[in-house]
């Protein structure tokens, strides 16, 4: 044989070889170890739904690394983490580079949640319209708060920005804290300040009504737009009226009755069915469901029927 071509296929032997070494699974759907991103304000619930889903497979590890949503969408892109979970789906420009780069991605809403404004026990203002959270948010408001986010950077911080001030920047005193927990203990030491958070934050998972929420704070109940305009044309008509104002309780995420709701994504980019998978199927499937319900947020992946009732 000629010693050139010998070596040619030994060549391309070894090539071939290194390929398939590298693209050779290190994990299955329930074991091995994955890497995962997520978005900080999920951090109470996803701690939860690992050690559930780490106690039904022993041999799955899952590492989760809690950061600003904006850092989980780069580990995304970059490759660094197969699975993020995030409160947007991919834009348009993200969902372009990955079919350019022929990388498939799967996106689902797993649930329903609900940004809660909290004040200090202290504070008797609990209850707001929407034009008053649009006025305090855009700087505009008669009443003076210590606006404070988790993260400058933060899922949270976008919401209010899009979704409430519709583009318009937040006042320039806003206070951006070092985390979810350090806004609760910020609003909970002072009286003036108003934080904004995700509700799994400041819901206690052991209640089995699902009204209450953490004693060091309160929880501002809102009246949405449409309430508001339905409402303004009646004689009988009180503001101040407690029934027109809701807070972030699941029935009311469900049914858009609380008006601050956000949707909550997983996004997946993994080239086989790997831990990331498993992990993603978990969170859509009835185990995952249950955990997202202790947390108040509401599921998106469970076929919930809601009745009126009578108390006696």
């Amino acid at each position: 044989m000629n010693i050139v071509k010998k070596y040619g296929y030994l060549i391309m032997a070894m090539l071939a070889a290194a390929c398939n070494n590298g693209q050779q699974p290190k994990d299955t759907q329930t074991s091995g170890t994955v890497h995962i991103s997520v978005d900080e304000s999920y951090k109470p619930l996803i701690d939860s739904e690992i050690s559930v889903f780490e106690s039904l497979h022993p041999d799955a590890h899952i590492i989760a690394d809690y950061k600003p949503e904006t850092e989980c969408i780069k580990d995304l892109l970059n490759d660094s983490s197969r699975l993020v979970i995030v409160t947007r789906d991919l834009n348009a420009e993200e969902k372009k580079y990955f079919n350019e780069i022929k990388i498939p991605i799967t996106a689902k809403i797993l649930a329903w949640d609900a940004v809660a404004l909290i004040v200090n026990p202290a504070n008797t203002d609990t209850t707001m319209t929407m034009n008053e959270v649009r006025a305090l948010m855009g700087g505009t408001s008669d009443k003076k708060y210590d606006i404070v986010f988790d993260n400058q950077n933060s899922s949270l911080v976008r919401y209010v920005i899009d979704s409430v001030n519709h583009g318009k920047s937040l006042p320039s005193d806003t206070k951006a804290a070092n985390g979810c927990k350090e806004v609760v203990d910020y609003v909970a030491e002072h009286k003036n300040a108003l934080g904004v958070i995700g509700v799994s934050w400041i819901s206690s998972p052991y209640d089995s009504t699902g009204l209450s929420f953490l004693d060091k704070i309160r929880v501002v109940g809102i009246m949405s737009d449409s309430t508001y305009n339905n409402q303004k044309m009646n004689a009988d008509f009180d503001t101040l009226s407690s029934r027109y104002y809701f807070k972030p309780y699941q029935a009311y995420i469900a049914l858009k009755t609380y008006p601050l709701t956000r949707a909550f994504y997983f996004i997946l980019r993994e080239p086989y069915f790997g831990l990331g998978t498993g992990f993603a199927n978990f969170l859509g499937g009835n185990q995952g469901q249950m955990v997202i319900g202790q947390y108040r947020l509401f599921p998106a992946r469970l076929n919930i029927v809601f009745r009126e009732a009578t108390i006696q």
